[in-house]
């Protein structure tokens, strides 16, 4: 009896300390992908070394995150170091190639911190994007995320690259997208976008939305909502699967548009936006006049935040004014 007890105790404690034979198929390793997530001061990832894109870009903002006074005319865009360069894009891939870098964690979010932002600029975490849907539609719904943060205490967005199948006349459907440079740099057809909000800590005010957005121009006509997808219906077509297990949508996580709207900012709104950036970075008076005056031949009412930025701007440029060309301007 006491040899069975002693054999129930020790055995599976020897067959722990023998060491665990590998399988042949492993010998020599098994390929390596490049998925793996990658940290960033702001932002993590997973890159996709076939496309030179990443696969998925995250993000976590809140009200303090949208503070902060780094200006990305000081960056510049560049291979990231962490990528080895035979999978890396590079700036002359997308030189005269029709397409714009267009951020997946955008710049604009990471203005607390200059790592942040600098990271931003790597080109693991850029896609080929058009022009006129980086600077309006994407940007648009960039800046309602920022937005967001004010009125949530948290808000994570998870966006990335999409190439979709078209179906052709015959019923028959193919997936075709366009490469740029000498890397052949992967053009996406789609970009899609996952926002989570939540207030107070509580997994009872989550709410959710989704969004498929074709990488071509969109005009301010159109507003988030029609872009919304199903959450299933965006993992179906990315193969990637969001907030799971944390996020258990049996328990009511609401409809991020109904619970916020998803409301885009209009053309005018964005035009004051725009004249705002362009007016902080006037080097000169004439320069921040001038942004009044297309302003008004527009049609379009200042703000209160450009009106006060307009007097600031004539208090900088009257105290940096040398003495001498005041004292001859007085005669």
């Amino acid at each position: 009896m006491v040899q069975f007890i002693l054999r129930v105790i020790l055995l599976p404690l020897l067959s722990l300390s023998e060491p665990v034979k590998k399988s042949v198929l492993e010998e020599y390793g098994f390929p390596q992908s490049g998925t793996e997530v990658r940290q960033y001061v702001g932002h993590s990832l997973s890159y996709d070394q076939e496309k030179k894109t990443p696969r998925w870009v995250i993000e976590h903002l809140t009200k303090e995150k949208t503070l902060g006074n780094e200006d990305r005319k000081h960056y510049n865009f560049k291979p990231d170091p962490n990528i080895p360069a035979i999978f890396s894009a590079t700036n002359e891939d997308y030189l005269k190639s029709g397409w714009s870098r267009g951020h997946m964690a955008p710049a604009g979010d990471a203005k607390y911190s200059p790592e942040a932002m600098a990271e931003t600029f790597y080109l693991s975490n850029i896609v080929p994007q058009n022009y006129e849907n980086n600077a309006g539609f994407w940007n648009r719904i960039e800046m309602y995320c920022r937005d967001l943060a004010e009125r949530f205490d948290d808000v994570w967005v998870v966006s990335g690259p999409l190439t979709l199948p078209v179906q052709h006349e015959d019923g028959q459907k193919s997936v075709t997208y366009q490469v740029i440079g000498k890397d052949d740099v992967a053009v996406p057809t789609h970009l899609f976008k996952v926002i989570l909000a939540r207030k107070n800590q509580s997994a009872e005010t989550l709410a959710e939305g989704a969004f498929i957005v074709p990488n071509i121009p969109i005009s301010f006509d159109h507003q988030l909502p029609e872009y919304q997808v199903e959450h299933e219906d965006l993992e179906k077509k990315s193969g990637l699967v969001f907030f799971f297990p944390q996020v258990d949508r049996s328990k009511g996580v609401k409809n991020l548009c109904e619970v916020d709207t998803c409301r885009l900012i209009q053309l005018d709104e964005f035009k004051l936006y725009i004249a705002a950036r362009r007016m902080k970075n006037a080097q000169n008076l004439q320069k921040v006049e001038k942004i009044l005056r297309e302003l008004d031949e527009a049609k379009i009412q200042p703000d209160k935040y450009i009106l006060e930025l307009y007097e600031q701007k004539k208090k900088d440029f009257s105290c940096s004014e040398p003495s001498v060309l005041r004292e001859e301007r007085r005669g």
